[in-house]
């Protein structure tokens, strides 16, 4: 049996003025999948799962999830799609329980509360105000929230950098109970061994390119 495609990105290129950041790339993503895209900053990875995303528009070449073309209807796709950002910039003065309730008021469909905090590890920290964790703590807590909406498609843009080694396996923790679960992720990171560890194929950019 076929495997079957979520996520088809063709051509796609993208410039910020005479930079280049995106220079006509191509790949597929199957269902069920953890998908890499493994490089240095400044190769193209952010600004590919931003247009994914529907945050930012191509400038040619199409970008094609859930078989919905992200440019013509990107309401549809953000619905079926969780995100998790480069730098987490919530509430700070929030509870987490409070954070969770907020995204979860986002959604038409929303998993529990409390499956968030498991998800997270935050069980004691659930009536914690967000600037009052640990960096790992806030780190595991934006990654959890990728998965509010139980989506399909969980984006995961570098979500360990930063993080000392413990939080870092922790965080890889969260990541293989989602594809576990059956998600299918796409995670950019420039860590040799995530990519080893969490994926099932990588793409390795530099330059904008898949090389």
């Amino acid at each position: 049996m076929p495997e079957e495609i979520v996520v088809e990105v063709k051509d796609l290129v993208k410039a910020y003025g005479d930079v280049k950041a995106v220079r006509g790339i191509s790949f597929n993503i199957a269902k069920g999948e953890v998908f890499g895209m493994l490089g240095p900053n400044g190769a193209g990875k952010s600004t590919t799962v931003e247009i994914i995303e529907g945050l930012r528009r191509a400038d040619s070449g199409s970008a094609t999830v859930l078989g919905i073309n992200i440019s013509k209807d990107t309401r549809t796709v953000k619905e079926r799609i969780g995100v998790q950002s480069q730098s987490p910039a919530l509430f700070p003065d929030l509870q987490v329980k409070e954070i969770i309730n907020f995204f979860r008021s986002l959604y038409k469909k929303s998993v529990p509360t409390s499956q968030i905090i498991d998800l997270a590890s935050l069980q004691e920290s659930r009536d914690i105000l967000f600037r009052n964790l640990s960096g790992g703590q806030q780190q595991r807590l934006s990654v959890a929230l990728a998965f509010v909406n139980d989506p399909e498609i969980i984006v995961l843009d570098e979500p360990t950098t930063g993080l000392d080694p413990q939080a870092r396996r922790a965080m890889w923790e969260v990541i293989e109970t989602f594809r576990s679960s059956g998600k299918t992720v796409l995670l950019t990171t420039h860590y040799m061994e995530e990519a080893q560890r969490l994926c099932a194929r990588i793409a390795i950019m530099d330059y904008g390119k898949i090389i």
